[in-house]
This record gives structure tokens, sequence and C-alpha cells, in this order.
């Protein structure tokens, strides 16, 4: 039975990375520090103070956006504050998953915390109720432009947080918010001056994302060591390109870390080097140089490595911000533009770019291993008896297809804005839309090193009489445990790609290699 993750506790200084997974994928609960609610009470009092004198104050006292010029008298300012979520809750398409949800609540929740939106302490208890208790709005694809922050979602978890629209309930059906409110014991929330556009303005939801990319990025870069280096045992390559000194010339972390996992991989193995040798009755025509897709997997693996280490500077200055429009600061409340979500769209477009090389290299050396030209004496597209079965040549096609997608993903949608607002909103991020696609390259990615990882066993097992690293063995073993594929089998004739992703995205490709090599970077 599993323990419930330890609560993550909000303080007015921003969260980690971590924090944000934790109650994002692992249902972490979250609490308010007593210095957020002392922020948050300081803040208020601001608001409070400017809300009662006669002069307007935007976000306070004023309408929104190209309706900023008309001041709201007292009486209205609920009606506004209410008024502007129900407007802006007008997203469309189909439901986001839970885990973004999830993140951007809490996202906005870590910018409530700070004490410079200016909402009541009791909202944002409420919002850390909510997350609590598992309730997850309704939040639609489509809405958000990435400037003003990710208006239409934000809208639609607010909208919930005062009992309307509708909300998925712990047991991942879906109810009206109201309905799953009462069931939990919790009580809507009655919005008052600058409330509703705190919970509307922040650039949260593809802040989320973009951690959760990062994540996965991160193991997947790892598992692409790993299958670039099944590959190159495979094609009966040289490991001598890996050598630290080579690397140490050209001195980019990232590619010094790919270097040495595949290193790590192919450590005691009796493929390697046979290309240039020509013995032990392989084809005698020796090979001075491996191919780039096999020789320069470290360069691309760690230009995207260092992709990502870049990616993940830009998410943790944007933690410790508190993106708000107007915000409270030194006793008063300013108007700025914090919410543009450039520097967050700029990675998150940037990453769809480094997807898509490291799925164009590893369907590079996929084809390779299945072309008996290419291959080193393999048979035609590892088949067992070529000509009879096609082996795994439609298994490349569906890896193709899968680049080729991957490589329209890589358009940046942060070059693209849209003007909106009666042009007060001149110029968009897109960075929601960013945010978007990657999710899906990286699922993309996924399949594409599984299909690779379905070859390179398949293609070293093939070898025989020679004797595979340790490492490349724990990943037969592997494999064959988790029923993925084995020497010989007639699965082969219907290859199991879906067993091969889940193997991969599980994390069970890379623990198979580490319980040999230890840790890999």
């Amino acid at each position: 039975m599993h323990s419930r993750p330890a609560p993550v506790v909000l303080g007015p200084a921003g969260t980690t990375a971590d924090d944000v997974l934790a109650v994002a994928r692992r249902g972490a609960p979250v609490e308010l520090s007593v210095g957020a609610l002392d922020a948050l009470a300081a803040a208020r009092r601001v608001v409070d103070d400017l809300a009662a004198k006669p002069d307007p104050v935007y976000g306070v006292s004023t309408g929104f956006g190209a309706l900023a010029v008309r001041h709201i008298s007292p009486d209205l300012r609920v009606q506004l504050q209410r008024n502007i979520v129900r407007s802006h809750a007008a997203g469309m398409g189909p439901r986001v998953e839970r885990e973004v949800v999830r993140a951007l609540m809490f996202l906005r929740l870590k910018t409530l915390a700070s004490g410079h939106t200016g909402v009541r302490p009791e909202v944002a208890q409420a919002m850390a109720g909510m997350l609590n208790a598992g309730i997850t709005p309704v939040v639609h694809e489509f809405g958000s432009l990435g400037c003003s922050g990710d208006l239409a979602p934000l809208s639609h978890c607010a909208l919930a947080l005062m009992g309307e629209g509708d909300a998925e309930g712990p047991d991942g059906t879906v109810h009206p918010a109201a309905e799953l409110l009462a069931a939990h014991g919790l009580a809507p929330v009655t919005l008052r001056e600058k409330e509703g556009l705190a919970l509307l303005n922040g650039t949260d939801g593809m802040l989320g994302m973009l951690l959760m990319a990062c994540a996965d990025l991160a193991g997947l870069l790892t598992a692409a060591d790993v299958t670039a280096a099944l590959t190159m045992e495979a094609l009966l390559g040289t490991d001598r390109v890996l050598a630290p000194e080579l690397h140490a010339v050209r001195p980019h972390p990232g590619q010094a870390a790919s270097a040495a996992n595949m290193l790590k991989v192919l450590d005691g193995s009796g493929l390697t080097g046979h290309h240039q040798t020509g013995h032990d009755g392989l084809p005698a025509a020796p090979r001075v140089q491996d191919a780039y897709s096999v020789r320069c997997a470290p360069q691309v693996a760690g230009a995207g490595r260092d992709t990502l280490a870049h990616a993940r500077t830009v998410a943790d200055r944007e933690l410790a911000a508190a993106v708000d429009n107007p915000v409270v600061i030194g006793g008063r409340v300013e108007s700025n533009g914090n919410f543009h979500g450039a520097p967050v769209a700029y990675v998150l477009d940037f990453l769809a770019v480094a997807a898509a090389d490291l799925g164009s290299i590893a369907e590079r050396r996929t084809d390779r291993l299945l072309d008996k030209n290419r291959s080193h004496g393999l048979p035609a597209f590892l088949a067992g008896d070529p000509g009879v079965d096609s082996g795994l040549m439609i298994a490349q096609y569906t890896q193709a297809a899968l680049v080729g997608e991957l490589k329209r993903l890589a358009v940046p949608a942060s070059a693209d804005s849209i003007p909106s607002s009666a042009m007060q909103e001149d110029h968009v991020s897109m960075g929601w839309s960013a945010a978007r696609k990657l999710r899906t390259a990286i699922d993309h990615l996924t399949k594409v090193l599984a299909v690779e990882m379905y070859a390179a066993t398949r293609a070293v097992e093939l070898r025989a009489g020679l004797t595979p690293a340790p490492a490349t063995q724990a990943v037969l073993r592997a494999v064959r445990d988790a029923g993925v594929a084995g020497p010989g089998e007639d699965r082969f004739l219907s290859p199991d790609l879906a067993a091969a992703e889940g193997f991969v995205r599980s994390g069970r490709l890379v623990a198979a290699v580490e319980s040999v090599t230890g840790p890999l970077s």
C-alpha cells in the first residue's frame, strides 16, 4: 500500500520543481506557511485601503484590459470580480490532463502565497482545500494565448473555486463543482476587489507543463543514450569515439555526459570494434568510421541535455517569480508586463526542437539496423525468414511517421503572435500552445526510442557467437521478463511496440542498465 506523499508547504519565497511534480503527479497535500498567511494578510490590507479611496486603481476599482478606463463603483465590485471569471472561462476543446490542471492550480497558489497579489488568505486556503480534496476543475485545450497569462485555463479553475462550472472528483468522474465542494466540506468563494483578476493572470499552465516536460525529457535523454549504445553494439561499431579525452576537447557538458553513459553501457562488450578487423566470420572489409547517426550520438543527445539545462534555468527563475498584474509591492499597486510568457514559451519551443532531432537520429539508426546493405551481416529487416516475413519493416515506417510529426511539432509557436483584446494585448507569447505541442512531442519521442530499443535488442540477439556487454545482457533479460520480445519468438512477426513503449516510458530500460553500471547521468 502506497503512503501518501509528505505535505508541500508553500511560503512567500516560491517553490521547487520537485514540489510541483509531487502535487501534480503524486497528489501531495498542500499547506500554507505562517509566513505566507502573514504576507497574504499584509497585501490585502493595501488593496482594501486603495479600494476605499475615490481614485481609480487598475484591477481594484476599474475594468480590465481594453475596458480599464471605466471606474467601477463599490457596489458593483463583487459582481465585477465574479463576471471576469465567468466571461474568461471560455475555453474549448478536449479536457486537459489532470496533472496539468493540478500543476496550474498549485503554481497559481504559489503566486498568491507570495503576498504580491492582494487576495485574502481565505481565497488561498480555499484553493489549497480544492487541491487537497482531489477536486480538479475541467480545463479545455484552447483558450490561452500566453499573454496576460493562461487566462481561460486559470478562469475555469477560478470558476470551480466559486462553486460554478464542472470539475473532476478524486474518483475521476465529472460533477458540478458546487456538488464536489459540498461533498468535501468546502464553501464556494465570493471574490472581492482584485481577487478575480489575481486568480487569472499568470504563466502557471505553461510553467507547469515545462516542469513536467523537463522531468520527462531528462529520463528520455538517458534512455536515448542507452538505445544508441545498443545500436552501436548491434552494428559492431567502435566505442573508441566515446573516449572522454575526445569529448574534453569540445567541452559541452551534455555531450560528455552522453558519451560517458554510452561507455558504461558498452563496457565489456564483445561486439564493439569487430568492424575494424573483419574476423569471426564477419564481412572482411573494415570500416574506418561509423555513420554519423552512430558516431555523433553523444553530440546530438548532448546538445539536447544542454538545452534541457537552459530550460531548467528559465523554469527555476519563473518558479521564484510572482506573476500577476497589477502587483502589490512596496505598499502600492502597480501595473506591469510580467505576465508575458515569452521566457517560458521560447524554451518550450526549444525543447520541441531538441526532441525532434533526438527522434530523427534514433530513426536513422533504426533504419541502418534493418538495411542488410548497411547492417554488416544482419538479415533484412531483422526478419527470421526474410521474404516469408517482413520483420520490423513496418515498425520503422511507424517510427518514421512519428519522426515526421515530431518535425512538424518543432515549428515554434512563440514566433506566431496573434493580437487580441482590441489591440491592447497586441503581442502574445503563445506559450500555452508551445507547451501543449511539447507534451505531444515527448509522447512521440518515447515511442520512437521504443522502436529503436526493440530493433537493437533483436539485432544484438542475432549476433550469434558474440557476447554483448553485461549491461546489454541485463536489458535483454528485462525485455524478455517484461514480455516485450525474445529471440526467435513468433511475436517478432507481429511486433508488440506498445509493450516496448511501456518498457521505455516506465524507466525499466534505464533501470536494467543501472542494475549493472550504477547510476547514469
